[in-house]
């Protein structure tokens, strides 16, 4: 495995989104724990969760709480784990998503992930996303306080854009370490967040990082998925999958880069790790950088 660092925190270059084994489609629970211990089998040290991943109405924290059974089961050691969380958003149980930016909502949502995690402090909390009905200042300002109080070790902040991540950075100082967005072979819209996060010695955690490639959960079984690409080419040349060369990409775009793909079963999260292996040279890089088509 390769690392990468969050603050002064090293991380494999690749790690675990636990998401779509709480979600719809999700797998059962024995699938589900030979998913992250595969990952934790293949030299993956960061898991990334949130309150928000689960399917039905009521069952908020199930991927924490999963991700807290797993570890607690797994026959090697686990104390280099770093296990992100995020709060701030919610599922009705109807499909949708909710945000919830206030800072009491915050705090309560990070005392109750702690709890489910088992752990006296989360290793890297995240903003889930931005509330358009609560000041930027006053939700991250909840973050700080949770730092000053002991119950979070590292602020993150996910989905925002570049003058949030410079706001957010002059309220947290060093206690702001990562920045997640949506970034992929097929979307690439945060280039400008990424960059602004190598300036300020933040580590980039995209999420969805396989767009373009895999169907992410967020899309359902019916989502579309790119064939004939340039990924898919070298690919084949190379005698690897797809995916193991979108994450190659990734982590040759950028240092800050440290991608999070989803698994929900043993063989993917495998293939996935495997992705630090690669070293691709520059006519494959030149090939990759043009934008997939829409």
């Amino acid at each position: 495995m390769q690392y990468r660092t969050i603050a002064h925190t090293a991380v494999s270059a690749i790690g675990l989104g636990a998401m779509p084994l709480s979600i719809e489609h999700r797998p059962d629970e024995a699938r589900a724990i030979a998913t992250v211990h595969a990952a934790l089998d293949a030299g993956v040290t960061l898991v990334d969760t949130a309150d928000s991943y689960h399917w039905h109405a009521g069952e908020a924290g199930h991927n924490e709480l999963l991700i807290a059974r797993a570890l607690s089961r797994y026959g090697g050691d686990t104390s280099q784990i770093l296990v992100a969380t995020k709060g701030g958003r919610g599922r009705p149980g109807d499909g949708s998503w909710t945000v919830t930016g206030t800072p009491a909502h915050l705090k309560q949502a990070a005392e109750a992930s702690a709890k489910r995690l088992g752990v006296d402090a989360i290793g890297l909390y995240q903003l889930h996303k931005p509330d358009p009905a609560v000041p930027w200042a006053e939700s991250v300002g909840a973050l700080r306080e949770l730092l000053d109080a002991g119950t979070i070790r590292a602020a993150g902040i996910s989905n925002v854009s570049a003058a949030q991540i410079r706001q957010a950075h002059q309220i947290l100082g060093d206690g702001l370490v990562s920045v997640q967005n949506q970034y992929s072979p097929g979307v690439r819209d945060s280039e400008p967040e990424l960059r602004l996060s190598e300036q300020l010695g933040l580590a980039f955690l995209p999420w969805s990082p396989l767009g373009g490639i895999s169907r992410s959960s967020l899309d359902g079984p019916s989502g579309p998925t790119s064939i004939g690409t340039a990924f898919h080419r070298i690919a084949a040349e190379r005698g690897v999958s797809p995916q193991q060369i979108a994450l190659a990409w990734l982590l040759a775009h950028s240092p800050a880069m440290i991608p999070v793909p989803g698994a929900s079963r043993p063989a993917s999260i495998t293939d996935s790790a495997r992705a630090v292996e690669l070293r691709l040279n520059t006519r494959e890089l030149v090939e990759l950088e043009d934008v997939l088509p829409g």
